[in-house]
């Protein structure tokens, strides 16, 4: 919080009560949809988080875990849907709300010797808290002998009392977390059958079992082995692995990013998780409602009453109710209660919707319930940004849902593609972005008007009459209506708009239900209505339910803007946007991050409700700071110090404290001004993070989001209870104030920062205060420790966590490395708060460990040598020097287990890994290689101190030194640790000579000294963050203070020796391949790497031809990003009314081809004139310079292309180094190969502009080509953490490993496992659950379920469009799986249409010379020629062998099989002598890298053989056809131009004598197989250890196993790299 200031805060309720259970549910998901949605409409009584973390969790559970979670969770926007069937005696129990399991399998699942079976990822320890209390449960459950059993797990969080559109986003209280019953959703009956047959197949076929929870985080050391062969048997994709980030590592299948304190762990693993039983019956009742047909819905003893509530407001038949309570027999049913509770309700029951009163609050919401409803299929929400609404336009690309789609024959398929497709196309039109904008998809418009009359509120006498509130409504037929809201429904009053008159009108027509009355006077209404309805059910759940953060779109259509009475008043209401009918006050923020963060996380289910609650309140602060930072910089906020500066001034708005990113009171004047202002929000953000993913108990971290918008850095932090009650000196108990000036330590503090610094490598220092005094710190002075009045321990100002940056500071009394200064270091930062990345950390840490650990194995190797060849020498060793050695094994444990612990805080991170976990051994590998070089010379130098170890001395040279960095480099991190360990257990248990346990710690005290370690005798590798801070007296010695600076050197050394080298490496490996500057910054921060080395990078990729595409890419992002600096100072500088034609001149200097593009005009008023001819001009004459101001408008309308060039190169060298030799833009844009579609697209992205969706004319250089009409809007770019579902990455990475290890179906168990946890802590919608159902698709893909992976990937298509965006790289790559699985189905046309798309895409994103285009081209080939369209395969297939050839190289494998393809489709057009041209050249390549002997070498030659044979009959057949027709000379003579084949490209009119046969449709998938990279090995039992013993003595570099195994078991290869 910046200078410590905030507000104090009240204490949060959570929930909201709710009278009768009735709310709104706007789009909700439809009939017979899957899911686990829960009442939006009603939560049980308020109940504080701290309340029910108290109550002892009581197991329950519920007959269907969620799949949608609850809608409050994910703020859907719909409410759900019962599941309905016909009468069924038998208990089932519906899993994820899809189907109905048999006892049988439960029963088989309960003979499975696990401590914690789980049913479909749904645990146990499901617990209910209403009002607070814990509801005490039956216990007389028979355990042992139930048949009907099943486990569940709570959605963690239960929905609002109000959940509706506008309320949930940001300002709803959240409701009860630790409700367990996961409420009832609907579900769309398309989806119901085919996910029957899902899950009976998962849950009926094969065996389910997940290990104890604990134990599947410990992969055995034989799956570890088979760690080389992760390249060659994956069955994910490349991109499948981006579901959890790099940052996470697993350390012998161990994943330790748990958010738990370090003792934690052995605790866990000792837990036997309680299990428990409990019986589960279902049966069906019918519902009687007014005016609709009775309706069977089947229900589950252990559902809440309110359940029914969801389905009945969301069913088209009954969707207008709001406002009613359910009966049976004439007894209201209390809608907290369970069905079973309830007596009398049996099998068939009849329970009747009975119309309840109104009050005002629940007329409210029911005339927002009818706004919903009008808008449920309207795109207007998220064009604007509201509401957590965003696009998906899968099903218009495909023209209906794919899984109601028959398979289509080969030859009735349309395969043209439009022309912008086409391969050499340089047309990028814009509007093909957004498919489906025509008048005939637009929603039908129902009503002109619906809005509050301005006769509200009613006076007193009419409140005596039971007026509540007034509504003016007009028609579509022009008809103007008043109506009155009272307790009986609305009915038609006598006013008009200037005369109130609130009797009621003659038919008054009272009506229950707003849509009713409606539906009466306006029969365009009614009919639109019933069209709007069956479109909304029609929809996929994906398209309606709302992401959990907003996603803006960089490109919209102009709207029209319709009166939206409900927007209004959320904008305009006295607390700005706080709906008056969300009972409490505004929420506390502070109290409910923090009580969430304390609820208790021993058990799965207990995890599983924190981390749900975490995630959920997050995402509720995310979407308030948000619009609270908006608020701010538009001045709908009022400053709590009105008196200062606009730049000075702070703000309080909802609980939330927002200050600017300016340097307030000089407060940064020594560390960069306003620069070190703008970057220390994000700085903070970042210690945040980390702190938060170590999760240490009792440390507390604020609630913090950045916002840039309009030009402004805003940080939004959530408020210390009492920090505003005392000044800042008094309320820092740790830290300082000053910069280190004065520093105060707390023991307490200290307890809690040493538990994190040592996850966070954060070496304990002390520095001398100004008193003299010497503190103790554990983080940088920054770093400030207040106590709130809550007693919780906070610690904030954390832009200091990680060490300094040395390579852009400016050392006063120290130098850099001799190599580091070559490369131009160091560079003077525009600020002195430049710090190293967490990820790099955790790199250098590990590959010093690692080579610390190989150092050690390698000199104890040649003790334990010398000790068994020289056996005069062996002496039997005293007990003392057994119990020396003993600590030095226990040392190395030690380090070991303290490595693989400082892995958990490497959670933090938010973007999703580049780097496959297959790769990760090898990754390690290379960084050390890379730091080889750099540490060689060290180690010989140690080597020749100490090589006197004891009496004897150990012989160790350079010589030695290569052995070890060289001969030894495949031994891995575990292998060498075992070494270190039986050696050191040898040397402690057998005959050792006398010295050798000194010699055995000499060789540890050699390694660690070798590798820098701040201990001489142990590996420590800690760094002090105030090292090189200025003002600090630092109480160590300088010898210590030297070892501690070193180290810091040496890791802002190791990111420019090995990080950046190993980034390029992979790059070439083509394990990485960003698609655009987004994605490249993604994939250097998970190196570590910060983006202002990023001129670096594009210098080292600039030698390489191979990586041209990335090159183009990385020079474009440091343009762009250079713009933007130069935009951000530039949008300050705009006045308000100027701020459009401003943007739109900056977009004309930056891309424009218009060389001196005239300033756009903004649509300016006139002043007020008075009246008369002389006074007049008087007047104007006055008035002239206010007219014209030029004050506010000379700065940014003095731009030209020229000078905004200029800036931009200027700020090219001073911030990241690189030059850029060009004149202009244009320059750039031509050398590079860049597009200005693209560069458009990123800019819009980056400062969040939203552009109106048209085709712009960048090259006319006489007209700019934006106006200020063009400008949309600008919308906000926000930064924040990341909260994480830590069990299920558990699940995912072991499933991982079995699947590598062989056990393909095990592995997909674990995976859906992981694919249920996510579901539970993060809802229905987020970028990992679109990345898990990917995984999952591709492994019923491989598995021969093509159905269900269709049905997977169309989930991931649509949740990657919803919330990554539309134009995302990563939905490019779903669209293209899908593509495949389609084709597998027999739905050729929609996966053609699916591959144009994804290219149009690509070519949007990144143009045609990536990689991925390749890819695409090669498929979108082959479904061609699969359908006969050989001319058209022919230009796709060309294009994907010369990008290939480009890419790869022309003698790769890939060019091998890219020019197999295309003599394929040269072959079925005739042209032979091309085709054996191509297939020659494939043959020569395999013959080359494979041998003659291999399979893909011998079906090579096959393939030649049979076109040279094809070749000579065609030759025949012309010479005899044409000898037959008694041909001219001419003739003749052409036919002898064509004997090889029927001319190259020309494809002859003649007709072939020889009828060309299409491929087989299983060698076409065989092929498309090969190409994305699933290949089929075989696997068998019998071979797994011969297979695992023979991979292990391969090297990295061999070829790909699976093309020397014959086909058998699936598995998939990581070939899309």
């Amino acid at each position: 919080m910046k200078n410590g200031r905030g507000a104090s805060a009240a204490a949060a309720t959570i929930g909201g009560t709710c009278s009768n259970g009735h709310t709104s549910a706007p789009n909700g998901r439809a009939d017979d949809e899957g899911g686990g949605a829960g009442p939006a409409a009603s939560a049980p009584p308020r109940v504080s988080y701290a309340a029910a973390a108290r109550k002892p969790p009581s197991p329950q559970v519920h007959n269907q875990p969620p799949n949608f979670t609850t809608t409050d969770a994910v703020k859907t926007k719909g409410n759900s849907e019962k599941l309905i069937h016909t009468k069924s005696n038998s208990g089932t129990i519906k899993i994820n709300g899809e189907t109905a399991v048999t006892s049988d399998n439960d029963n088989k699942k309960s003979n499975l010797n696990t401590k914690e079976p789980v049913t479909n990822g749904t645990i146990d320890h499901c617990e209910k808290i209403i009002n607070g209390d814990v509801q005490k449960k039956d216990s007389d459950c028979d355990i042992s002998h139930s048949r009907n059993v099943n486990k569940i797990v709570s959605n963690g969080v239960n929905s609002d009392s109000d959940d509706t559109k506008s309320n949930n986003s940001d300002e709803s209280t959240p409701s009860l977390p630790p409700k367990v019953c996961p409420h009832k959703v609907s579900t769309e009956k398309k989806i119901v059958n085919e996910k029957k047959k899902e899950l009976e197949k998962k849950c009926g076929n094969k065996k389910k079992y997940v290990e104890n929870i604990e134990s599947t985080k410990k992969v055995e050391s034989d799956t570890i082995k088979v760690d080389n062969i992760e390249n060659k048997i994956e069955v994910n994709d490349n991109s499948s692995e981006k579901i959890f980030e790099s940052g996470d590592k697993i350390v012998n299948g161990d994943k330790k990013d748990r958010p738990s304190s370090p003792s934690e762990d052995d605790e866990e693993k000792k837990r036997d998780p309680e299990v428990v039983f409990i019986q589960d019956l279902g049966f069906t009742v019918k519902i009687v409602s007014p005016g609709a047909e009775p309706l069977d819905i089947q229900v589950s003893s252990m559902e809440l009453v309110q359940e029914i509530h969801q389905v009945l407001m969301d069913r088209e038949d009954t969707c207008h109710r709001t406002c009613f309570s359910l009966q049976l027999d004439g007894v209201t049913l209390d809608n907290f209660a369970e069905l079973k509770n309830i007596e009398g309700l049996k099998e068939g029951s009849v329970i009747k919707v009975v119309e309840e009163p109104y009050t005002m609050r629940e007329a409210r919401i029911h005339v927002r319930h009818v706004r919903d409803l009008l808008k449920s299929i309207d795109y207007t929400d998220a064009y604007a940004g509201h509401e957590c609404s965003s696009l998906a336009f899968l099903n218009v690309v495909t023209q209906g849902d794919i899984l109601e789609k028959k398979k289509s024959r080969p030859e009735s398929v349309d395969c043209t593609p439009p022309d912008y497709i086409m391969p050499g196309s340089t047309e990028r039109p814009l509007l093909p972005l957004h498919p489906g904008l025509t008048k005939d998809n637009k929603a039908p418009q129902c009503l002109k008007v619906l809005t509050t009359s301005g006769w509200n509120p009613p006076p007193g006498p009419r409140k005596m009459c039971g007026d509540l509130l007034y509504l003016h409504v007009l028609t579509l037929e022009d008809r103007h209506f008043h109506i009155t809201a009272c307790p009986r429904g609305f009915y038609l009053n006598q006013s008009t708009e200037e005369c109130f008159n609130p009797r009621p009108a003659n038919p008054s027509l009272l009506c229950h239900s707003l849509i009713e009355l409606l539906s009466i006077i306006s029969p365009a209404f009614k009919r639109n209505f019933a069209t709007v309805q069956k479109r909304r059910m029609a929809k996929h759940p994906f398209e309606r339910v709302a992401t959990p953060y907003q996603v803006y779109q960089w490109a919209s259509p102009m709207l029209d803007n319709t009166i939206d009475a409900i927007r209004a008043e959320d904008t305009f209401s006295s607390k700005l946007g706080y709906e008056e009918h969300i009972p409490g006050q505004t929420r506390d923020w502070n109290e409910e991050l923090q009580t969430t963060r304390e609820l208790p996380r021993s058990t799965l289910p207990e995890r599983l409700l924190r981390e749900r609650a975490i995630f959920k309140v997050h995402s509720d602060f995310v979407a308030a700071a948000t619009r609270g930072a908006m608020a701010v910089v538009d001045g709908n906020v009022m400053a709590i110090n009105p008196g200062e500066e606009p730049k000075m001034q702070m703000f309080i708005w909802n609980n939330i404290f927002f200050s600017l990113g300016f340097d307030v009171r000089d407060h940064y004047k020594d560390l960069g001004g306003d620069a070190a202002a703008f970057v220390a929000p994000r700085n903070d953000l970042q210690g945040v993070r980390v702190y938060s993913a170590v999760d240490t108990q009792g440390l507390h971290t604020l609630g913090t989001v950045v916002v840039d918008y309009r030009g402004y850095r805003v940080t939004a932090q959530s408020i210390i209870p009492g920090i505003l009650e005392k000044e800042q000196e008094q309320s820092v108990v740790y830290g300082s104030i000053d910069f280190g000036t004065t520093v105060l330590s707390h023991p307490k503090y200290m307890e809690l920062l040493s538990k994190a610094g040592q996850q966070l490598k954060i070496l304990p220092h002390s520095v001398i205060s100004a008193n003299g005094e010497t503190v103790e710190l554990c983080s940088s002075v920054e770093c400030k420790g207040i106590i709130g009045n809550d007693g919780r321990h906070y610690i904030l100002d954390l832009l200091r966590t990680f060490p300094p940056d040395v390579n852009f500071l400016q050392l006063e009394d120290d130098e850099l490395r001799e190599d580091i200064k070559a490369m131009g270091f160091p560079i003077i930062h525009k600020h002195k708060l430049c710090c190293l990345r967490q990820e790099l950390v955790d790199s250098f840490v590990e590959a010093r460990y690692f080579m610390f650990i190989r150092y050690a194995a390698f000199h104890l190797q040649q003790l334990s040598a010398k000790r068994r060849d020289t056996a005069e020498q062996m002496v039997i060793e005293t007990d003392e020097d057994s119990t020396a050695n003993k600590a030095i094994k226990d040392k190395t444990q030690n380090i070991v287990e303290d490595t693989e612990e400082n892995e958990k805080a490497k959670n933090d991170k938010t973007d999703i890994a580049k780097d496959r976990k297959g790769k990760n051994k090898e990754v390690k590998s290379k960084v050390v290689q890379e730091e080889k070089e750099d540490t060689t010379t060290k180690l010989v130098a140690e080597l020749k101190n100490d090589n006197e170890l004891g009496d004897n001395k150990i012989d160790k040279s350079a010589k030695d030194v290569d052995m070890l960095l060289n001969d030894n480099y495949d031994i891995d991190t575990d292998a060498a640790k075992k070494i270190v360990e039986s050696i050191t257990d040898s040397i402690c248990n057998g005959d050792k000579q006398e010295n050798e346990g000194d010699r055995s710690r000499a060789v540890v005290a050699a390694a660690a000294r070798a590798v820098s370690s701040l201990k001489e005798a142990e590996f420590d590798i800690r760094f002090n963050p105030d090292v090189y801070s200025a003002g600090i007296k630092h109480a160590a010695t300088p010898e210590q203070l030297a070892k501690q600076r070193h180290l810091v050197k040496e890791a802002a050394a190791f990111l420019l020796t090995a990080q950046i080298p190993a980034f390029v490496r992979e790059c070439l490996e083509h394990t990485s391949a960003p698609m655009d500057g987004a994605g490249l910054t993604e994939a250097l921060h998970a190196r570590g790497i910060n983006v202002r080395y990023l001129g670096r990078v594009a210098l080292a990729l600039r030698p390489h031809a191979a990586l041209a595409y990335l090159h183009a890419i990385a020079v474009g992002e440091l343009v762009l990003r250079s713009a933007k600096h130069v935009y951000t100072a530039y949008l300050q500088g705009c006045d308000a009314m100027w701020v459009g034609a401003g943007v739109a001149h900056f977009l004309n200097c930056l891309l424009s081809a218009c060389s001196n593009p005239p300033v756009p005009v903004a649509e300016e008023p006139a002043p007020a004139r008075a009246a008369g001819r002389t006074r007049g001009r008087r007047t104007r004459r006055g008035h002239t310079p206010q007219q014209t101001p030029a004050s506010p408008h000379r700065d940014w309308q003095s731009l030209t292309p020229k000078s905004l060039f200029s800036q931009i190169k200027s700020e090219l060298k001073s911030y990241w180094g690189y030059e850029l030799n060009a004149e202009n833009m244009e320059a750039v844009i031509e050398k590079h190969g860049l597009q200005k579609i693209s560069l458009l697209r990123s800019f819009a992205l980056k400062v969040g502009l939203q552009i109106l969706l048209r085709e712009y004319d960048f090259d006319n250089k006489n007209k700019p080509t934006f106006s200020s009409s063009d400008i949309m809007n600008i919308f906000p770019v926000v930064k924040h953490i990341n909260p994480r579902a830590s069990d299920a990455y558990n699940f995912y990475t072991t499933g991982q490993s079995k699947i590598q290890s062989g056990a393909v179906p095990e592995g997909h168990e674990l995976i859906a496992e992981a694919l249920n946890l996510l579901n539970n802590v993060y809802g229905a919608m987020h970028s990992e659950i679109a990345q898990c159902l990917r995984m999952v698709a591709r492994l019923c893909y491989v598995t021969g379920e093509h159905r269900d992976a269709m049905a997977y990937q169309q989930k991931a298509v649509l949740m990657s469009e919803r919330v990554n965006g539309i134009d995302h790289p990563y939905t490019i790559t779903e669209y293209s799986h899908l593509a495949l699985y389609c084709f597998a189905n027999g739905q050729v046309s929609t996966a053609l249409k699916l591959l144009y798309r994804a290219r149009y895409l690509a070519l949007l994103v990144c143009g045609e010379n990536h990689p991925e285009m390749a890819l695409l081209d090669s498929n979108i080939a082959l479904i061609l020629h699969a359908v006969g369209e050989y001319e058209l395969s022919l230009r796709f297939a060309e294009r994907a062998l010369s990008v290939t050839s480009a890419v790869h190289g022309t003698r790769s494998l890939k060019a091998a099989v890219a020019r197999h393809l295309l003599a394929r489709t040269l072959s079925c057009l005739g042209d032979f002598r091309a085709a054996l041209l191509h297939e020659k050249e494939t043959y020569s390549i395999y013959k080359q890298l494979l041998g003659e002997k291999h399979e893909k070498t011998r079906e090579s030659s096959e393939c030649l053989r049979h076109l040279t044979q094809q070749a000579v009959v065609v030759q025949k057949r012309l010479a005899e056809a044409f000898s037959r027709s008694g041909a001219s000379g001419a003739s003749t003579s052409n036919a002898g131009g064509a004997t090889a084949g029927v001319t190259q490209h020309a494809h002859a009119p003649l007709p072939l004598p020889l009828q060309i046969q299409p491929p087989a449709m299983h060698s076409v998938i065989d092929m498309l197989n090969l190409i994305n990279g699933i290949l089929f090995v075989q696997i068998s039992p019998q071979d797994i250890e011969q297979f695992k013993a023979e991979i292990e003595k391969r090297k990295l570099k061999e070829l790909p196993i699976e093309e020397e195994t014959p086909a058998a078991a699936p598995a998939t290869s990581s070939a899309r790299s």
